[in-house]
C-alpha cells in the first residue's frame, strides 16, 4: 500500500528560518539540480515559466512548458474531459501527463517530474465560486498536491497571479529536491493544504511498465470484477456476491492504472481506491486498459461486467475505429478461454439487458446473463461523485 501524508501550512512557510531569498536565487538552485521537468499551467501561474527561463541554465531543467488554457486544450492535454477543470484531481492528472512527456523527452532515464497548476482567479466577471489554486507534482515515486483558497476580494488579479507564480516555483523546487522556498504572503484564514502519497516499489514498476500486473491481498484470478471503483458501491458488492454464488469461486477485483481516454492513475488515486477493500480481498493492479489486454493477463478468466461495459467492448472505436481490429480482439479473448458474466443496469433510458444488445456472434457466445430478478442496483459511481459524497 502507498503511504499518504496530509498536512496544513508547510508549503507556505520558510521552515528553515533562513534569510528570505528571491525567485532568481531559488531558480538558480533549481537549475543546479539534476532534475528535468515538464510544466503544465492553466488558469494562472504562467509567469513562473518566465521566471524559470530568464535565469541561465533553464535548458538543464525545463524540458517543456505548456499552458492548456481553453477547455479543448485541457481535454487534449489530458486525453479526455475532466469532471472539473479546477480541482486537485485535475491538477494531478495534468502532472501525470506531464511526467509521461518528461520520461519520453529524457530516454536516458534521468530524474524527471511533472509539475502542474490549475487555478480559478479574479477575472472581469463575477466568479461565483471561490478563488483557488491547485498544484500537483508527479514523479516515479510520489504524487503530491497543494491547494489554496484565497480570501475573495483581498487581492487584485495581478496580486493573485504573483502568489500563484511563487507557489509554482516552490512546487518546482520540491520536484528538484531543493530545500528552500519562496515566502508566501498569506492573509488571515488562508493556508496551503498539502497531501503526498509515496508509492511502494511495485506501484512504481507498474507505472514504468516493468511489470504488467501486481496483486494485493491474494492471487486468485479465475473470476475478476474489473472497474475504476471511483468509488466502490453497493452495485459492485452485489455483483461480486452473486458471481461467487453462481460460479462457486472467489472473486478478485481489477483496477487498470491505464485508461483509454485519460492519463494513468496517480498514486493518491490508487491508494484511495484500493483502501476501500478489505485487507484479504484480492485486488489486481494492471496496465490492461482493454479487455483484450486483460484476457492476455488472465487467460481462462470470467470477467464480471455490466451491459454498458459489454457494449463498449463491441464498439470498433475502442480499437482504432476498425471493425477488423475489433473482431480480431474478440477472437483473441475467446481463444484465451475468457468469458463474461453480464449484469443489467439502468442505461438512462430504461434497464438494459444482454438481450437488448446487438453484439457480434463471437462475443455473444461467451456471455452469460444474470437475470434482472437476481440483480438490479440503480446506483452509479458518477452519481455518487457528483453528490459530493466521494
Amino acid at each position: 500500500m502507498g503511504k499518504t501524508l496530509t498536512r496544513r501550512g508547510y508549503f507556505g512557510v520558510n521552515q528553515y528560518a533562513q534569510l528570505p531569498l528571491s525567485a532568481k536565487q531559488l531558480v538558480e538552485q533549481i537549475h543546479a539540480s539534476p532534475w528535468r521537468i515538464v510544466l503544465a499551467l492553466s488558469g494562472g501561474g504562467s509567469r513562473a515559466i518566465a521566471e524559470l527561463l530568464e535565469v541561465p541554465g533553464a535548458s538543464r531543467t525545463v524540458l517543456e512548458a505548456v499552458v492548456p488554457y481553453s477547455e479543448d486544450a485541457m481535454i487534449a492535454w489530458l486525453g479526455g474531459r475532466p469532471e472539473g477543470f479546477c480541482s486537485p484531481q485535475t491538477a494531478r492528472a495534468m502532472a501525470m501527463a506531464a511526467l509521461l512527456r518528461a520520461c519520453r523527452y529524457d530516454p536516458a532515464g534521468g530524474p524527471t517530474a511533472g509539475v502542474a497548476c490549475t487555478a480559478g482567479l479574479a477575472t472581469d466577471r463575477v466568479r461565483r465560486g471561490p478563488h483557488r489554486v491547485h498544484l500537483a507534482l508527479q514523479t516515479v515515486s510520489l504524487t503530491a498536491t497543494w491547494s489554496l483558497a484565497f480570501q475573495k476580494g483581498r487581492r487584485s488579479r495581478a496580486e493573485e497571479e504573483h502568489l500563484v507564480c511563487r507557489l509554482v516555483i516552490n512546487a518546482v523546487a520540491e520536484a528538484c529536491g531543493v530545500d528552500r522556498r519562496l515566502e508566501l504572503q498569506l492573509v488571515e484564514g488562508e493556508h496551503v493544504d498539502e497531501s503526498q502519497t509515496v508509492a511502494p516499489r511495485p506501484w512504481q514498476d507498474l507505472l514504468l511498465g516493468k511489470v504488467d500486473r501486481i496483486a494485493q491481498g491474494g492471487t486468485s484470478a479465475g473470476t475478476i470484477l474489473p472497474g475504476a471503483f471511483n468509488p466502490l458501491h453497493t452495485g459492485h458488492r452485489r455483483m461480486a456476491q452473486i458471481a461467487r454464488e453462481l460460479l462457486v469461486v472467489p472473486v478478485a477485483m481489477e483496477i487498470s492504472v491505464l485508461n483509454v481516454d485519460k492519463p494513468p492513475l496517480d498514486y493518491f488515486e490508487i491508494e484511495r481506491r484500493t483502501a476501500q477493500f478489505a485487507a484479504d480481498q484480492t485486488i489486481w493492479l494492471t496496465r490492461a486498459a482493454t479487455f483484450e489486454e486483460k484476457s492476455r493477463l488472465f487467460p481462462g478468466a470470467t470477467f464480471i461486467v455490466g451491459v454498458d461495459t459489454l457494449r463498449r467492448i463491441a464498439e470498433p472505436r475502442y480499437y482504432g475505429g476498425g471493425a477488423a481490429a475489433c473482431t480480431a480482439a474478440l477472437e483473441q479473448i475467446a481463444a484465451r478461454g475468457c468469458r463474461f458474466l453480464v449484469f443489467g443496469r439502468d442505461m438512462g433510458t430504461g434497464f438494459g439487458r444482454l438481450s437488448d444488445l446487438d453484439l457480434p456472434d463471437i462475443l455473444r457466445a461467451i456471455c452469460r446473463e444474470v437475470p434482472q430478478d437476481q440483480f438490479r442496483e440503480d446506483v452509479s459511481s458518477t452519481t455518487i461523485r457528483r453528490s459530493g459524497k466521494w
